[in-house]
């Protein structure tokens, strides 16, 4: 039986079509991953009423699975390279796939909380793998098609989410949503375990860096709890200042733990690469200014406008479209010319798409937010597969998985922080407005009333007439202006990117070559070519 099998496998997967295979697989994985970053969003009022969850645990819902997948991706990378980037892959597939389904059966929200914790954990070993894993698998002249497939799936699933979540919800239950995902990690351990071959390090043993592991944990931690309770804590807070001190100190330790140690967590040589630095720096910069974005004009779509989640889901479609179409297009421009001018180009049209959109008020319709919609598509498709293939074909192939964990933990928390100061900037601004326009209200019920601002302008059903509008106006009069400073910080990344990305088209003929973890011959990247000669090659 298993000779039968076997020859089956050989008919099927060949030394041509074993890369295609392993594509799948790592698309399959990676849209049931982002999916969850903006699936469970819109079904929040329905566990709230069904678990009768406080407003905390409801925040807790999206920010448990957001920290533990933030704070160990590089962490799920380094232990990729060192045990195997498919059985590190595996491992969180498990994890996601089990969590999933015990989130689904969760009796209250404390059990939920929990199994979105482990779920991010899995999440953690599955992101940075399947990018890694694509890089392994594919020659740099086909690297940036594969890895554009990559993105635009990534893009896929983040703009699927809401209207999948809203239409689940209404139509069948909120578990409904966490048990898609069993099936969908069941196909992907098949065609994985079918098609897809191991591959790690060689260069190091399997030693594992205990203390740096827990430096960067209790520093991301420390930072990402900042950025997500910042808002509501106070940054002035003893809470705050507490976990900004812990951050530091921890950061502060991270580095030369990681310089003495023979298998460090993070090689910082990497930074030596000026692509792999830009790279870095613009996934960080761009997901400030989409997760932002999208966030703050749901908000605006449902208490603005009144759409219900489902038909706010529905009109996030538009970018979502752009990006599956762009991003394997972007790709395969990339293997033609190279990374730079795509991802330059990519930043200046998502920051006109962030102007156009900051000039919307409170009688504006869905007629100006979708030209801009459609330019975020556009822009995010021409920046996401040349940003990432810039960061691998930056690295030693060898060094995948840890490259890969570091520019998906920049563009997370990049995302996590866009968000936070958003509502930061939506809170001040706002309470500026509202002091102004309600000053024979006492001082605690303005504080009250902007404290509202952060859910999207929501006043509540006992407010007058005049505090609704007020809040309305200070709400899109605060977006307005948080959009504007997007828009300013995208072109200074559109700076950074044509300044430090490497000019050469990724696809360009490589001349070196060095055993490569399968014993194949690997061959250099452009940017070791260039930095060997200099006397300094990465990795």
């Amino acid at each position: 039986m298993s000779g039968r099998i076997l020859a089956q496998r050989h008919r099927l997967v060949t030394e041509e079509n074993s890369r295609w295979w392993t594509l799948g697989a790592m698309c399959f994985a990676l849209f049931m991953v982002m999916l969850d970053n903006t699936v469970v969003n819109v079904s929040l009022p329905s566990i709230q009423r069904d678990l009768h969850a406080s407003l905390s645990s409801l925040e807790w819902t999206v920010n448990a699975y957001t920290l533990t997948f933030a704070v160990l991706m590089v962490t799920g990378g380094r232990l990729g390279d060192i045990f195997g980037r498919r059985r590190m892959f595996l491992f969180g597939v498990i994890v996601f796939g089990l969590s999933s389904a015990a989130i689904g059966f969760a009796p209250n929200d404390i059990t939920l909380i929990a199994f979105r914790a482990v779920q991010g954990i899995g999440a953690a070993f599955m992101m940075p793998a399947t990018l890694s894993i694509i890089t392994q698998a594919f020659p740099p002249h086909q690297r940036g098609m594969a890895i554009g497939t990559w993105a635009g799936v990534s893009a896929m699933a983040l703009a699927i989410g809401p209207v999948l979540g809203g239409f689940l919800t209404e139509a069948v239950s909120w578990r409904a949503i966490f048990f898609i995902n069993p099936p969908i990690a069941l196909g992907a351990i098949a065609v994985t375990l079918f098609a897809t071959r191991e591959t790690r390090d060689e260069t190091v043993g399997k030693g594992v860096d205990i203390p740096g592991i827990v430096a960067i944990t209790a520093g991301l931690t420390a930072i990402v709890l900042v950025l997500v309770e910042g808002n509501r804590w106070g940054w002035g807070s003893t809470r705050v200042i507490s976990l900004i001190v812990v951050a530091v100190v921890a950061v502060a330790a991270f580095v030369p733990i990681e310089l003495r140690s023979k298998a460090p967590m993070v090689d910082f040589s990497f930074f030596r690469s000026r692509s792999f630095l830009g790279a870095n720096l613009v996934g960080y910069i761009v997901s400030f200014a989409m997760l932002a974005q999208f966030f703050f004009l749901a908000l605006y779509m449902q208490n603005i406008l009144n759409y219900s989640p489902l038909q706010a889901g529905l009109r996030f479609l538009p970018a979502t479209a752009v990006i599956i179409v762009m991003g394997p297009l972007a790709g395969r421009l990339t293997d033609r010319i190279g990374p730079r001018p795509l991802m330059t180009l990519g930043l200046v049209v998502v920051a006109i798409a962030l102007f156009v959109q900051s000039r919307l008020t409170v009688h504006t319709g869905y007629g100006l937010l979708l030209p801009g919609f459609v330019l975020m598509g556009l822009g995010m498709g021409l920046v996401m597969s040349p940003m990432s293939t810039a960061a691998m074909n930056a690295v030693d192939r060898t060094k995948a998985g840890v490259a890969s964990g570091v520019l998906s933990m920049s563009r997370m928390v990049g995302g996590t922080f866009g968000v936070a100061v958003m509502g930061a900037l939506v809170a001040t601004v706002g309470r500026a407005q509202i002091d102004q326009r309600l000053p024979h209200l006492p001082a605690a019920t303005r504080a009250s009333i902007a404290n509202s601002l952060g859910s999207g302008g929501a006043a509540g059903h006992h407010a007058s007439a005049q505090v609704v509008a007020t809040v309305r106006e200070a709400f899109i009069s605060a977006l307005g202006t948080g959009l504007e400073i997007g828009a300013a910080v995208t072109l200074g990344g559109a700076v950074l990117a044509w300044t430090l990305i490497q000019r050469e088209a990724t696809g360009a003929e490589p001349t070196g070559a060095e055993p490569a973890a399968d014993g194949a011959p690997r061959t250099e990247t452009l940017a070791e070519q260039r930095l060997e000669a200099e006397g300094q090659l990465v990795g």
